[in-house]
């Protein structure tokens, strides 16, 4: 027969004040939110805390004051026993002649402890805190000890059958972005079309099946640009090295510089959003930064959202890019790349790609930037702020199709990223399927 107990009956507050030496290194300690565990914060010398610190012990249950709303909670690792903390964390030995530990931990795992922790926490925005009175006076259904023990095998043998379902699901996902991998680098060098191209032999000075031809035309269309006042001179680009090639293309490919295929340019802002207000009051013009565009690959490569928006004023310094314009982030997380899904503006820590042909191109070198990201990232200096130039983007060799056969490689690979879309959803559809079984038998076992 289940009875109820309040927090206050099996959990018991603890505090150890510590006396700090100088010279002594002490670990302090962190709990994550959601349920994500107690880990070491940093260890520091005693001279340089301020604060009056308490210690704790491997075993003990610990929350934080603020926090524990939020799902920070969890059991004291072994490999912090003697770890020090501030008064913002409660610490507490579990009494055992009312509840197992191990049992008590699984309640943490349930909507029930959560619940508990978010209505004994009161207070105003900001200052929300842990109420002792109402937490200790909160009260959970426990069975007798020994129908403990039962459900505890239960649950752990449940456990153990999610942690290896888990294990077994990681590896399918490092299966499935190595097939992505895979299918990308084949589309870059045309591995993907070859029987497209056997259907349409190569015609000599036809762009949509003589890359060569293609190449001189995209050339001549940026040359006019330029006499035309329309396009600034652009720098010379390296020549092709034969032995930099770094691998071979079908007969109607030509290898040559990225910054040959279209234009590239830096986009425009001369103030940030945390730097000048005025640009941004009242704005609704979307202003799309480096991690909206690394955001782009949780929505089908498109970008569709952003937390800035120019006014009027901000659109004055800026410029407007139109939809489908591809990004390419040149700081932060660098060579991420997302197609606009509104007219934006970015700054210049984003190139814009303008395709002289069609949107093909530009998916083509969404894929090649994809598969040499890794490269990319090596020219960017050693800094807390990475970052490249548009030169290093525009000189990178680059395997350019036909026109015709980037319009099968893009349907192709289309295609067969919807499987994997479907893979990965079923993956995920287990997963949940796993983490439900898992929260059933807890329910059996505290409802």
């Amino acid at each position: 027969m289940y009875k109820s107990v309040k927090v206050s009956e099996f959990l018991h507050r603890v505090k150890v004040p510590a006396e700090l030496q100088p010279e002594q290194e002490y670990s302090l300690v962190t709990i994550k939110v959601h349920h994500k565990g107690v880990v070491l914060r940093n260890k520091t010398k005693g001279k340089l805390i301020g604060s009056k610190m308490y210690k704790i012990s491997k075993g003990q249950f610990i929350l934080s004051g603020i926090d524990a709303r939020n799902g920070a909670f969890g059991i004291v690792p072994d490999e912090l026993d003697g770890a020090i903390v501030t008064n913002d964390f409660w610490y507490f030995d579990i009494d055992e002649t009312k509840v197992k530990r191990d049992f008590f931990y699984w309640l943490t795992n349930t909507p029930l402890f959560l619940n508990a922790c978010i209505k004994s926490s009161q207070g105003v925005t900001q200052r929300i805190r842990l109420q002792a009175k109402l937490f200790f006076d909160f009260e959970f259904r426990f069975p007798p000890l020994e129908e403990q023990e039962n459900f505890l095998k239960r649950i752990q043998h449940a456990d153990q059958s999610l942690i290896l379902l888990r294990v077994e699901l990681q590896k399918q996902e490092r299966y499935i972005s190595q097939l992505k991998q895979a299918i990308l680098q084949e589309a870059i060098a045309g591995q993907l079309t070859a029987e497209w191209r056997d259907r349409h032999p190569m015609q000599k000075g036809n762009p949509d099946t003589d890359a060569a031809a293609l190449l001189a035309k995209i050339k001549a269309e940026k040359r006019q640009l330029i006499a035309d006042g329309k396009l600034k001179q652009e720098k010379p680009l390296p020549e092709i090295i034969p032995d930099k090639i770094p691998f071979s293309v079908p007969d109607s490919w030509v290898w040559c510089s990225l910054g040959n295929v279209g234009i590239f340019e830096r986009g425009k802002s001369k103030h940030r959003p945390r730097n000048d207000g005025n640009l941004f009051k009242d704005g609704n013009i979307p202003f799309i930064q480096t991690g909206d565009v690394s955001s782009a690959k949780k929505s089908k490569g498109y970008i569709t959202r952003c937390s800035q928006f120019y006014n009027e004023i901000g659109l004055a310094q800026s410029r407007l890019w139109s939809k489908d314009t591809l990004c390419i982030t040149i700081a932060a997380n660098i060579a991420e790349t997302g197609f606009l899904g509104i007219d934006a503006c970015f700054p210049d820590s984003i190139v814009g790609f303008t395709s002289l042909t069609n949107i093909s191109m530009s998916w083509m070198i969404k894929y090649y930037l994809f598969c040499v990201q890794d490269e990319i990232i090596k020219f960017a200096p050693a800094t807390a702020q990475k970052n490249i130039n548009l030169n290093i983007i525009t000189s990178l060799l680059f395997p350019l199709p036909p026109l015709a056969e980037q319009k099968a490689i893009v349907e192709k690979v289309d295609y067969l990223m919807k499987i994997i879309d479907q893979l990965q959803e079923q993956i995920k559809h287990r997963k949940q399927l796993a983490e439900d079984l898992m929260q059933t038998v807890l329910r059996e076992a505290f409802e």
